[in-house]
């Protein structure tokens, strides 16, 4: 009996050092964030969000871009908590700043950059993570190489700052060194019944690849400041008739 225990205790720890040389490592002393995301936890190593990492989004029409700019915004709420500063990075950046608030995130906590040509953006967003002071940076491009995403990587790796990129379009989706890639769409909001207006936004979210974890896809809503699952509605089994013979 001991020896099963033994062998459950060294692969833990064994799966915890590859993790680690991966990246998906805790800072030391640091605060850990629970970004209320529930079951979806189960799809990431160490059943956590990975922070400082770069995560990948894509979105491949406008109303995609704004619900993708919303998921990211409800992750910023989290990750910069109180007192973080954030650095959001584009070519004429698609947010509009006062809705960051619905979302946890204060607008002058976030200070945009609008660039001219994707390459100053890339080079900006690499510059920015490699600041520790910062608690993420958020780029806003169509296209990037392996090699340019792997510098991020890098960055990060040492800074420990969280990197989102929001790749709009783009016109291939290439394999990049980021850690995973999301697609986020738009879904109907729920409303409650008899009441007028547009309810929460609300979200299919794909996780499409996770490095040493599980890629997974769920309903969402944002609501009173955390993430909500959506119960998916049940279709009706037909009732069976059966006709008497004979």
């Amino acid at each position: 009996m001991a020896l099963p225990l033994l062998k459950n205790g060294m692969f833990s720890r064994l799966q915890e050092d590859i993790l680690a040389l991966q990246g998906f490592r805790a800072p030391v002393g640091a605060r850990k964030i629970d970004f209320g995301l529930g079951a979806m936890n189960t799809s990431f190593p160490n059943h956590t969000f990975p922070t400082g990492a770069v995560h990948e989004f894509i979105s491949n029409d406008p109303e995609s871009a704004a619900a993708t700019t919303g998921f990211i915004a409800a992750l910023l709420g989290k990750l910069m908590g109180e007192y973080g500063i954030c650095l959001w990075i584009g070519i004429r950046p698609i947010v509009f700043a006062a809705s960051l608030k619905a979302f946890g995130v204060e607008p002058h906590r976030v200070i945009f950059i609008d660039l001219s040509k994707e390459k100053d953006v890339i080079w900006a967003v690499e510059e920015a993570l490699k600041c520790e002071s910062l608690a993420a940076v958020v780029g806003e491009l169509r296209e990037i190489t392996f090699t340019e995403s792997r510098r991020l990587q890098l960055a990060v790796e040492q800074s420990r700052v969280t990197g989102f990129l929001h790749r709009c379009n783009p016109r291939t989706v290439n394999t990049l060194a980021c850690v995973s890639r999301w697609q986020i769409t738009p879904i109907a909001s729920q409303l409650e019944e008899g009441m007028p207006g547009v309810g929460h936004p609300c979200w299919r979210v794909q996780l499409q690849k996770i490095r040493n974890g599980e890629p997974g896809e769920w309903e969402m809503q944002w609501a009173s400041g955390q993430f909500e699952y959506l119960q998916k509605e049940v279709a009706e089994t037909p009732p069976v008739y059966l006709r008497q013979t004979g």
